[in-house]
């Protein structure tokens, strides 16, 4: 069972639906640091969760430990390892039973995570070899002044498509679990990605690999920007539309999310 899927599974029940922004400022956190700590683009160690456990004010243990008991815990005969955990956290004080819900679904999904395998909702459309299902986002990129991150992601649709149509346009990806869609949001890439549009992008790329279109987070909010690396400390952010200005970032202050590979009006990105 991942600790760290627990703890974050833990904090998202503790936020109880409060967005990233709100709930940093009300208890002093980073929200770029929160941002990826819920994202999981970074892990949420011993020494952290108790710090946050600290600032937020809950119960020693809550976020180190989501199934930690009072008492010892006894392993029962015949008890699948999840009744195990549910009936330890009914023993914990401190969560409500929608957290208590919420970190059980976490640690009911499989160990390698979402990349690792389809959801029931990809499963059922059954593609064949030749195929991949690509799931839609309910998450806008803005390609202007920027979008709140979502706290949580949905899958809204799916798109069946067949591999030799994306090499044809010359796509490639780091795997076909990584592909997914998004819409763009606003003017400032107008010409390459317009407003609206569904682009498709590989959720392998976490890091710049080189001058291209990103889907991004900068100084809090998500954006859609051609990215050039100027020098060893910044990035240029760039927009396709001139009618916007571009913008030097701090690496530092950006984290990378995936790559644009294909604007989904047969466009390569």
């Amino acid at each position: 069972m991942d600790i760290n899927k627990l703890r974050v599974a833990a904090l998202k029940a503790v936020m109880a639906g409060a967005s990233q922004k709100d709930f940093a400022n009300v208890h002093g956190l980073d929200a770029s640091y929160l941002s990826q700590i819920l994202n999981g683009h970074r892990k949420m160690g011993e020494k952290a969760a108790a710090t946050l456990e600290e600032k937020i004010g809950l119960q020693s243990g809550s976020l180190v430990n989501p199934a930690a008991t009072e008492e010892k815990p006894i392993v029962k005969t015949g008890m699948s390892a999840i009744d195990q955990l549910k009936e330890s956290l009914a023993k914990v004080k401190g969560f409500s039973a929608e957290a208590r819900d919420r970190i059980v679904a976490a640690a009911e999904e499989p160990e390698d995570g979402p990349n690792s395998f389809l959801p029931s909702t990809l499963a059922s459309l059954r593609p064949t070899n030749e195929e991949i299902v690509i799931p839609q986002y309910d998450v806008r990129a803005a390609m202007g002044h920027g979008q709140v991150p979502p706290d949580y992601t949905e899958v809204v649709r799916n798109l069946v498509v067949r591999e030799e149509i994306l090499r044809e346009k010359g796509v490639t990806y780091t795997s076909k679990t990584s592909l997914a869609m998004i819409n763009g949001w606003g003017q400032s890439m107008e010409g390459t990605i317009n407003d609206k549009d569904l682009v498709i992008v590989d959720k392998g790329v976490q890091d710049f690999i080189g001058d291209g279109i990103y889907v991004l987070t900068w100084l809090h909010d998500l954006y859609i920007k051609r990215v050039m690396r100027l020098d060893e400390d910044h990035y240029r952010l760039i927009s396709d539309n001139q009618h916007y200005e571009n913008q030097t970032a701090r690496i530092d202050d950006v984290t990378i999310h995936a790559k644009v590979l294909l604007i989904w009006n047969a466009r390569k990105a």
